[in-house]
């Protein structure tokens, strides 16, 4: 009788652990269930090691045009900053649309694999050039512009090839969402080793390591066991199968509305990273190291959102996350604008990473529930346009913005309107709702008798 009561504590507590660790067991299958397939696991590995890659470069292109325009006046290399990033994404707004009707044309494994190994041309190029000391502005823009012109077709084939790697449609979602973890791990470790190579053997290295790194995506692509799609290509005249896209997009009420609220947002302050030069050598007066470091901060915000979406189970109740992140996401701008020590605005980078993951991911998850499988690469082009493709604009404006008002209340300003937007699109949600409802229905996400949106 003595023992016994130790004994039974030591009973329930060893039971209560195994009751514990058995939900975390079953938490982590289903955060992690997609990668259960093995042409996602390809996918996941491959593309993660490759933007590791795409990271380092981002920074490097962004810091050597800083270096490239070392003695003109501090608003004038803004402006070069701003038009450096529009290179390097205005192709995407303009050929999108195109790259949408080739990709529900053509194989989408064939078009990924090809724009994978133009981007890790691309990227010896400017690695070869920067190493040589012989690169310049101009030559800085034509690159950024061929980068931005792989992207147009990249964008839409990737998206709608990840749907082709996963088995079960109720997993597109949680694909999506480790996809965007995947992308925001990269985006803190690409930063940070970006950020000491920079210090150490300078930009062109950084360049080179993105090249090798395309090595691995393009090899999990040919390791790939497809079976084949049953999608009936598109045929007809090109610009009548561009025009069926917008005209299938106009028509559906939630996609446009999504597409019109991730257009404001991308125009007004997804392309805060052009300006983040200045902040960190101009308004809070520390280097490269301090720039990359700010990158890697927003990425851990971003990896936050990212596992917020896994944790979900379906897409119930994303419209209000992408009614409610730009809130975020702005606020975050904000908060950098009015910053003027380190702390804070590394504080505030977390939550501008978070917000404007939390929307595009949550309006890539929606809009994949959503379109017909047919209409696919065309409607992920548009996504492409209204994220990617309106950044260039943005970036020159920013850019331009920075010259006559500095780049903190540029920041500032694009927070407000961000906001703004997401005001203007929340009093849409109950009719966005009410439009939902049967698709939901339809696909059995939801009952018929449900509310639960």
């Amino acid at each position: 009788m003595f023992f016994s009561t130790p004994r039974r504590q030591k009973g329930n507590l060893r039971m209560k652990n195994h009751e514990f660790g058995g939900k975390i067991t079953v938490q982590l299958r289903r955060i992690f269930r997609s990668l259960a397939y093995r042409n996602f696991r390809l996918f996941f590995v491959g593309q993660g090691i490759s933007l590791v890659g795409t990271w380092m470069q981002m920074i490097a292109v962004g810091w050597l045009a800083y270096e490239l325009t070392a003695g003109e006046p501090e608003r004038v290399r803004a402006v070069w900053l701003g038009i450096v990033g529009f290179a390097g994404r205005i192709p995407t707004f303009i050929f999108a649309p195109l790259g949408g009707v080739l990709v529900d044309r053509w194989d989408r494994w064939r078009v990924v694999t090809a724009m994978q190994i133009l981007a890790l041309i691309q990227a010896a190029l400017l690695a070869a050039l920067t190493l040589m000391h012989v690169i310049t502005m101009g030559e800085l823009i034509m690159l950024s512009l061929f980068l931005g012109l792989i992207s147009a077709f990249d964008i839409p084939a990737r998206q709608s090839f990840m749907i082709e790697t996963v088995e079960k449609p109720s997993d597109l979602g949680n694909a999506i969402a480790l996809n965007s973890s995947m992308f925001n791990i990269a985006r803190i470790i690409g930063p940070a080793v970006g950020g000491v190579l920079l210090k150490t053997v300078g930009t062109g290295v950084c360049f080179l390591c993105n090249a090798v790194s395309y090595i691995a995506v393009i090899a999990a692509l040919l390791a790939m066991r497809l079976k084949p799609s049953g999608r009936i290509a598109v045929t007809g005249h090109v610009v009548k199968n561009m025009v069926e896209g917008v005209r299938y997009v106009l028509n559906s009420p939630p996609i446009k509305n999504i597409l019109l609220l991730l257009m404001v947002v991308s125009l007004s302050g997804a392309s805060y990273p052009v300006l983040l030069p200045i902040f960190s050598e101009h308004v809070l007066h520390h280097g490269s190291g301090l720039y990359a470091l700010l990158f890697a901060a927003a990425g851990f915000g971003a990896l936050a959102g990212a596992v917020f979406l896994a944790f979900r189970e379906s897409v119930c109740g994303l419209l209000g996350w992408i009614a409610a992140a730009p809130v975020i996401f702005g606020l975050g701008l904000i908060l950098l604008g009015l910053s003027r020590w380190v702390w804070l605005s590394l504080l505030s980078m977390p939550v501008i990473g978070f917000g404007l993951l939390v929307q595009t991911a949550a309006s890539n998850t929606m809009i994949q529930t959503l379109v017909e499988d047919r209409m696919r690469g065309r409607v992920m082009s548009l996504y492409s346009m209204a994220f990617m493709g309106m950044m260039p604009v943005g970036s020159l404006l920013s850019g331009l913005m920075s010259r006559i008002v500095g780049a903190p209340v540029t920041v500032f300003l694009s927070g407000l309107l961000c906001i703004a937007g997401a005001l203007v699109f929340s009093k849409s949600l109950k009719d966005l709702h009410r439009q939902l409802h049967p698709i939901y229905v339809k696909e059995g996400i939801i009952s018929e008798n449900s509310i639960r949106l």
